[in-house]
């Protein structure tokens, strides 16, 4: 008897979907959404097809195209009307963010996830407060705990215009703990941190950069984001938010290292995010536009493997479409 034919009777078409050992569903995925305060109209994302930036009074209309999909959670990004040296608009109470999320979890059922970061608000498009004289010698970097105060007040006004969960996301040292300890000294001790606990310094991020206008003016942000080279830092890094209070840990980018996510899931109980980056979303895009590949089946595939290393929670571009589709 030749035995080596015996684990195909497990790949007939009958008893396949019974023995199957990973799927997705809708409720494993968070919808990127882009509110624009300096827009009255949806202006679409080139680098990224089928994605728009929406003006606030749109803000809910696209969450329930979102919603309608099967797909309960959002991830609220916001390109402000101004911006300046310190970011000041995204703590605003009439912030783009804030407008957007009260607005949201007036009208819809979503839960609502909102990025805790200050790229998208700073004329020089870094995540924190620069060091004197940053402009003009790119090796100095953001001023680490002046900016921690900042992300605190971001996340604070986040929670008070209503969001579920904050998800800070620039690696900056000892951001959960700063955040978790606004959060509560504000009374919102029941709003979760998902923090981006391990995000790498990824060339992965460049459709997203134009998405939310967000991109540095100079320099880069190897300072506080992490070496794509290093697994070992990536351990390092989330035990450190676990010890400040994280209650989701997010590995960004997702596809180039799932190593990193399979890690994490290994190491700890907590909820595991993966964000499947705007540059994985771009690049099977742009290969189906030359016929190379089907869309639809890479995109299932890309996130099958995400949760397959361990992932809990999936945030992706294709979100809507794999929903639709399953």
């Amino acid at each position: 008897m030749d035995m080596t034919r015996r684990p195909r009777r497990l790949r007939t078409d009958g008893v396949r979907p019974l023995v199957r050992e990973t799927a997705v569903s809708a409720s494993d995925l968070i919808a990127p959404v882009f509110v624009d305060a300096t827009t009255d109209e949806r202006v679409p994302i080139e680098t990224m097809p089928g994605h728009e930036r929406v003006p606030v009074d749109q803000a809910v209309a696209r969450v329930e195209e979102v919603l309608s999909t099967g797909v309960e959670a959002i991830m609220v990004f916001g390109i402000p009307e101004s911006k300046d040296e310190q970011g000041s608009r995204a703590w605003a109470e009439d912030g783009v963010v804030q407008e957007a999320v009260r607005r949201i979890t007036e009208a819809t059922d979503a839960y609502v996830i909102t990025d805790v970061c200050l790229c998208e608000y700073t004329s020089h498009g870094h995540c924190g407060l620069l060091e004197a004289g940053a402009r003009a010698d790119p090796d100095l970097t953001v001023r680490n705990d002046e900016t921690l105060d900042l992300l605190g007040k971001i996340s604070v006004s986040h929670a008070r215009a209503g969001a579920d969960m904050v998800a800070p996301s620039g690696m900056i040292d000892g951001m959960v703990g700063a955040i978790r300890e606004a959060l509560d000294d504000d009374g919102h001790t029941e709003v979760p941190i998902m923090s981006y606990a391990a995000k790498f310094e990824s060339a992965f991020y460049g459709p997203f950069r134009d998405a939310a206008d967000g991109a540095p003016a100079f320099g880069d942000r190897r300072h506080y984001q992490m070496d794509p080279a290093n697994a070992r830092e990536a351990r390092r890094e989330v035990e450190l938010d676990v010890s400040q209070g994280a209650d989701v840990l997010m590995v960004k980018p997702a596809l180039p290292y799932l190593d990193v996510v399979a890690q994490v899931r290994e190491d700890y109980d907590h909820p595991v995010a993966a964000y499947n980056v705007s540059g994985e979303y771009a690049m099977l895009h742009a290969a189906a536009d030359k016929g190379w590949l089907q869309l639809e089946e890479v995109a299932h595939e890309s996130l099958l493997s995400i949760k397959r290393a361990g992932a809990d929670l999936i945030l992706t571009y294709f979100a809507e479409d794999i929903a639709d589709r399953l």
